[in-house]
């Protein structure tokens, strides 16, 4: 099976609700010198790396010094969820059912943004003043939901601040704190938009067989020792599942998915995510991190 994936201008992928149990459907097909360490897990002989192996080097290479890795490298760009849940998330089936179908019912009036802009704070040092959304764009973010179902009831919200992971390592960054009726402590939904990514240095592979790559879906977590990474990647219908290989360079990592394990019978056109986990020799840190595939990097639903 062959694939060629285009990938549109900017390259960007909008957020995709991860509130599911993990398991996604792809994003309708993805509208689609350093030298390291590289290993695959996931069951592909050895004889099927190479030419994931070559891709990968390829990758590392063209992003290695370039306009878009300096780029990058002055960016907001988070690799957590910038929504956070309230502790005890979730006390009942019916709270979690309404989470996942994005079904909120305002009871306050949402305040007005104090300022137009807002600071992200690195740890290690730096900063950056990006435009602050408002009360009704981050609501407006959490309730696209609006079916007869269970819902969620937002009883306040207020301007504060939290910490998550981005490409430059741990940041402060203004959120909008959402009290949610039956619990103690709010919702947290981060007040940036992510920065725009650059445009890649090098194009997206083309009439590569499946079972050597393969576009991976997203970034789920990144631990918080940085030394394992969890990403969505996609399998079929009529396969053992996918396999994630890794290239660690001085200033990338390297991601390349396939998929394994070719099964008889009939097939469907169903494309399935699961969560596959790698992990690393080192921490991930300020590295990039990129798919082999599309040659860009791998974000969260709301990385950017």
């Amino acid at each position: 099976m062959f694939v060629t994936v285009t990938v549109g201008p900017g390259g960007s992928m909008r957020r995709h609700t991860a509130r599911t149990a993990m398991l996604v459907p792809l994003l309708a097909l993805l509208a689609v010198g350093a030298c390291g360490g590289e290993r695959a897990a996931g069951g592909r002989r050895p004889e099927d790396t190479s030419q994931a192996r070559a891709r990968a080097h390829a990758v590392a290479e063209a992003w290695h010094g370039s306009g878009a890795a300096k780029a990058w490298t002055k960016g907001y760009h988070p690799l957590d969820d910038v929504i956070q849940l309230p502790d005890g998330a979730f006390h009942s089936d019916a709270d979690k059912r309404a989470y996942a179908a994005e079904n909120f019912v305002l009871d306050t009036v949402l305040p007005a943004a104090p300022a137009h802009s807002g600071r992200v704070t690195w740890s290690r040092g730096g900063s950056l003043t990006l435009p602050l959304l408002d009360a009704r764009e981050a609501y407006g973010s959490l309730a696209r939901g609006g079916d007869d179902g269970p819902h969620l009831t937002v009883t306040g919200a207020r301007l504060g601040e939290t910490t998550l992971l981005t490409s430059r390592g741990p940041a402060t960054v203004p959120a909008w704190l959402f009290t949610i009726e039956g619990y103690d402590t709010p919702l947290k939904r981060v007040a940036l938009a992510p920065s725009g990514p650059p445009a890649p240095p090098i194009r997206p592979a083309a009439k590569v067989p499946s079972d050597r790559l393969w576009p991976l879906a997203r970034l789920v977590e990144v631990s918080r020792d940085g030394r394992s990474l969890t990403v969505i990647a996609q399998r079929g219908a009529c396969d053992k599942g996918p396999a994630v290989g890794v290239l660690e360079t001085d200033d990338s990592v390297v991601l390349s998915a396939s998929i394994t394990g070719h099964l008889g019978g009939i097939c469907t056109s169903e494309m399935v995510g699961v969560p596959r986990t790698v992990t690393l020799k080192r921490p991930l840190g300020d590295r990039i991190l990129l798919d082999a595939f599309t040659g860009r990097p791998v974000t969260s639903p709301s990385g950017g």
